[in-house]
């Protein structure tokens, strides 16, 4: 789930176009049904991959093909929003924000509906992907447009009214793609988590003639090799995970990870070469001066991997091996999103102020505790029987990613210049929406190894039993994933910068 590091709240952490100097400007005209269409832009992109959490079973038990294959219908709209989104940004910069906006909004319809005409599991994968690689062009617009109408407190207010939204769309994505799922209107079944975005893009797209055109006055130039590299590179390092699961001795997938990691450090070479030639580079090569903002990508990283792979094992092992429907499954997510929602609040308004990073530490201990009281539950639990207390685990683990997300991105971002701003916010972005994609093949990797191995049945009390032991063993291995996080997260305080206000 994305977080917002400006908010009160949780949402995405986007780069912050920079206003040119002068008196303030004359209120914007329309601003509020303007601001409205860009919180649902915002909201819709949210939905789409909470709801795929709770879909992605029903879809694979109509559309056939691998259990295994289950994660690539999350990872493959994740994966191309994650690389595209600094190149979506700077295309704005380029030609436009809005026109950009109105284009990745009618990408994104375009893909949906595809996506809900699918008849094959590749058919429906790559909508998914083009889903993300539009995605990637609206998200890095909407700072820019609001930015663009509101000024002074104005701004602040509407800043502010992002987090609560996108705790409202975290909320709702499960416990929707649970009831649209189930209700079967019209014998659209899982079809219909796809067609909602028709009716919300379509009013985005109304909407956006109120808005106003806006572009930087100083156009960065596309770094075209870059982002090719990026993509190559990630695509290949998570491939062989959602394919071959974990990778024992077999030649290939050893060969595929090894090319992936030097196709990632062509990259940071060529990143590099382009910043001593003085040229546009996806990533702000000062950034890497020191070692806290490096911590703070390691540590997105492993944290929404973490957060992402143990909602889908969860959903997972509901629904292969207890076989319940996906509202059941909505419902079980839905004390995780709704204290998410309220511990971001609580940090925000209270508790950041008050005690700064440390809160992120609080949080950490609360996903850690939760965690290993679910491995508890699991643990306990007859295998074929509903495990009545994990919605308490789950809601524990909730609460520490709302108090992990808002002193995070606020402390990671303030250890930044203020012109790598922009490239600092868009690469932890990447980095989070990059680790929500390992984490769902990594853990999802550690299910199926147990659930689907050589002659395990996946039906009946045994398959059931062997699920409940494949999301146990997620669990764990989400255990040691936090361990390096509580690592990565003490390397972003170990610099020498100013503390926040928190801090003293």
């Amino acid at each position: 789930m994305p977080n917002h590091p400006l908010s009160k709240s949780s949402g995405p952490a986007r780069p912050l176009p920079a206003r040119p100097a002068g008196p303030p400007a004359a209120p914007y005209p329309r601003r509020r049904t303007a601001l409205a269409a860009l919180l649902l832009a915002e909201a819709m992109n949210l939905l789409d991959s909470t709801i795929m959490t709770v879909a992605a079973p029903v879809i694979h038990a109509d559309l056939g093909g691998p259990a295994s294959g289950i994660p690539w219908y999350s990872a493959a709209y994740t994966l191309p929003f994650a690389v595209l989104l600094i190149t979506g940004g700077r295309l704005g910069d380029i030609a436009g924000r809005r026109r950009l906006l109105r284009l990745g909004i009618a990408g994104f319809v375009l893909a949906s509906t595809v996506c809900a005409l699918a008849v094959s599991p590749a058919m429906l994968i790559a909508a998914r992907a083009v889903q993300g690689a539009a995605a990637a062009l609206v998200i890095p617009q909407t700072i820019g447009l609001i930015r663009a109408m509101f000024h002074g407190d104005a701004l602040a207010r509407a800043m502010g009214s992002i987090g609560p939204v996108m705790g409202l769309a975290a909320v709702c994505g499960p416990v929707l793609g649970g009831v649209l799922t189930h209700a079967d209107l019209l014998g659209s079944s899982w079809r219909a988590v796809f067609l909602v975005n028709l009716p919300l893009g379509l009013a985005v797209l109304a909407a956006t003639p109120l808005l106003p055109e806006d572009r930087s006055e100083r156009r960065p130039r596309l770094d075209l090799t870059g982002t090719a590299l990026a993509v190559l590179g990630t695509g290949l390092l998570v491939q062989p995970l959602l394919d071959d699961g974990l990778p024992r001795f077999a030649l290939r997938p050893w060969a595929v990870l090894a090319g992936g990691l030097a196709v990632l450090t062509v990259f940071g070479l060529q990143q590099r070469r382009r910043a001593r030639k003085g040229r546009s580079a996806l990533v702000e090569a000062g950034l890497f001066r020191g070692r806290g903002f490096p911590a703070a990508l390691a540590a997105s990283l492993l944290f929404f991997a973490v957060v992402n792979g143990l909602m889908m094992v969860v959903v997972l092992q509901l629904q292969l091996g207890l076989h319940t429907d996906a509202r059941s499954s909505g419902l079980t997510l839905l004390p995780w999103s709704t204290a998410m929602a309220v511990a971001s609040w609580s940090a925000g308004a209270h508790l950041v102020p008050r005690y700064g990073s440390r809160v992120m530490f609080a949080g950490l201990a609360a996903l850690l505790a939760g965690a290993l009281a679910a491995v508890a539950v699991y643990a306990t639990a007859p295998a074929a029987s509903y495990p009545w207390p994990l919605p308490v685990a789950l809601a524990v683990c909730g609460l520490g990613q709302g108090l992990f997300a808002v002193p995070f991105f606020t402390t990671a971002l303030h250890r930044v210049r203020p012109h790598e701003t922009g490239s600092a916010a868009g690469l932890l972005n990447a980095a989070q929406q990059l680790g929500g994609t390992l984490g769902t093949a990594l853990l999802g990797a550690v299910f199926f190894h147990a659930f689907s191995g050589p002659a395990v049945p996946s039906a009946g009390v045994t398959g059931a039993l062997f699920a409940l032991h494949g999301v146990r063993d997620a669990f764990w291995a989400a255990v040691a994933l936090l361990t390096c996080t509580v690592v990565a997260a003490a390397g972003m305080r170990s610099s020498p910068v100013a503390a926040t206000a928190g801090d003293r």
